[in-house]
């Protein structure tokens, strides 16, 4: 990779951004994310935590899988918080929480390459862009069942504080969002959503991530006017 992300691509990566593991799945997580991807899925996060969650060569072939399928369609394939696999793979990029390994010590690991950082308060924040985050997420937004580390519920008020503080990063809502909520998280500030429920447990698996970008895409052109007004 010659140089970082630049921050209006990554804006664009993070408008349909799915969180994915074989335990957040109803269906196979391949074809999960084919259909996800066929449907505008603009950023894939492989996220295999929880109960049931595969481990060693089970892991490792069903992550190579995944971003066989995201090198396909041309989109950003990143590894949530194991930087080891992450660099086995060659995936685009790494997600990390605060209580991970430190961003500044991940940035180091895997050079330039995208780094996402969860960030819950505004001096997280500032300490994530300080040490070389190419995004953050946010949240979790509303209630959610995905994740069972989440959180307290921060509501789309941290989105407006954040963006108040002058944190002009690209920011990622995530937590709970569904597509009656799309519009008031990208009207708040973030640059798109991150969901996993919302797209792993559809029943059609296509048709709710391309309802979901759809969506993103409004509300983000619906915010921009509102910005000019």
């Amino acid at each position: 990779m010659s140089g970082r992300i630049s921050p209006e691509m990554m804006r664009q990566h993070l408008q349909m951004y799915l969180v994915v593991g074989s335990v957040n799945c109803l269906a196979e997580p391949s074809r999960v994310v084919q259909e996800a991807l066929a449907g505008g899925t603009t950023m894939i996060q492989f996220r295999e935590k929880g109960h049931g969650a595969l481990t060693g060569v089970p892991m490792f072939e069903l992550a190579r899988q995944l971003q066989n399928l995201c090198r396909h369609a041309g989109i950003p394939f990143i590894v949530n918080d194991d930087v080891e696999l992450a660099l086995e793979l060659d995936a685009d990029g790494v997600h990390i929480g605060q209580d991970d390994e430190s961003a500044d010590s991940v940035r180091a690991r895997i050079g330039n390459r995208i780094l996402g950082v969860s960030a819950h308060t505004i001096e997280e924040a500032r300490r994530a862009i300080l040490q070389g985050a190419d995004y953050l997420g946010v949240g979790p937004i509303y209630p959610t069942i995905s994740k069972d580390d989440a959180q307290a519920v921060q509501g789309p008020a941290i989105l407006h504080e954040m963006r108040k503080a002058r944190i002009d990063v690209p920011i990622v809502g995530i937590g709970g969002i569904t597509i009656e909520r799309v519009e008031e998280v990208v009207g708040a500030g973030a640059d798109g959503i991150a969901v996993i429920s919302a797209v792993t447990q559809a029943e059609r698996i296509r048709a709710a991530a391309a309802e979901l970008k759809h969506k993103v895409l409004l509300s983000i052109k619906h915010s921009r006017m509102s910005q000019k007004l």
